[in-house]
């Protein structure tokens, strides 16, 4: 069994739910706290063990390539200034050389094809997917106990979480099989479907372990749902032929492509710090004492 030793982290995303702060800004470079959220999804990658970032950039993410790369203007000032501590944590977050890879995604045609482009990169090898948009909260990261499962059923494994049953229609969903271990077998998954027709409510929530036959199904996968290229659908064709395992995550996932997620996240993430969360406590409680509830409108 080869180790999962590459990590892809899909950045092309236009990120138009967030403008105008994305009409300049890359959405995976919104802080949360004071980091950016491209940084918690990495720190989870190199949690678990994995040595090569690549990245799946478009168009004006540059700013992300620059901010994996060493500042020499501000490390040389702050070492000047004498802030060890803040030099310390940079020095911390430093990726080693040799160790990203940017490639480009020059149209937006789905997380399928944005998989692909990283292909070259990833070469004959098993690696993970981290979407960045989904940052989870946990003691230990969900890469390394999907990782640890990998180490017992070898092929595809994919986290879930459960979802209301009546909003499947919002992600993919896996149909469950018998128990293994920490998860479970996976013996069919459905983009997007109705809750009629969902095999299950267990939705797929961002972080995935592939072998590289996946890049022979891509390479001629059809638009799917949103008219885009669905990692899903090509993960499906995959079932019937290679083994899937879902490892069911049971910490907290913030979908921080929506503003609820992202404003959810940093209240979260703000309450887990312990240099913070009585100040941050104490304001949001007074803040929620004060706050008055909406006027109703007046009525026609």
């Amino acid at each position: 069994m080869q180790p999962v030793r590459k990590a892809v982290f899909p950045v092309a995303g236009l990120g138009t739910r967030f403008l105008p702060a994305t009409k300049s800004i890359p959405k995976e470079m919104l802080t949360v706290v004071d980091r950016p959220v491209i940084q918690y999804v990495v720190d989870e990658a190199i949690e678990a063990g994995i040595e090569h970032l690549i990245f799946v950039t478009g168009r004006n993410k540059g700013v992300i390539e620059d901010y994996f790369d060493v500042q020499v203007e501000l490390a040389n000032t702050l070492a000047e200034r004498g802030k060890v501590e803040q030099l310390t944590l940079l020095e911390q977050l430093q990726p080693k050389p040799g160790t990203t890879s940017f490639t480009r995604q020059q149209s937006p045609l789905g997380l399928g094809h944005a998989v692909w482009c990283a292909r070259e990169l990833v070469g004959d090898e098993p690696f993970a997917v981290l979407l960045p948009d989904m940052i989870m909260q946990s003691t230990k990261g969900c890469l390394s106990s999907m990782i640890d499962l990998y180490r017992k059923t070898g092929g595809n494994v994919i986290s879930v979480e459960r979802c209301a049953p009546l909003e499947t229609q919002k992600y993919g969903i896996v149909a469950k099989g018998r128990n293994v271990g920490e998860g479970f077998e996976i013996t069919d998954m459905v983009e997007k479907p109705e809750p009629a027709k969902a095999p299950s409510n267990f939705s797929i929530s961002g972080r995935y372990i592939l072998q590289p036959d996946i890049f022979d199904v891509l390479v001629e996968q059809e638009k799917g749902a949103g008219g885009e290229v669905q990692l899903t659908d090509a993960m499906r064709r995959l079932v019937r032929r290679l083994p899937f395992h879902a490892f069911p995550f049971e910490g907290r996932t913030f979908d921080c492509g929506s503003k609820e997620g992202f404003v959810e996240a940093n209240m979260a993430f703000a309450l887990w710090r312990s240099d913070i969360r009585g100040n941050v406590f104490n304001n949001l409680a007074h803040y929620m004492e004060t706050i008055e509830p909406p006027k109703k409108a007046n009525a026609a």
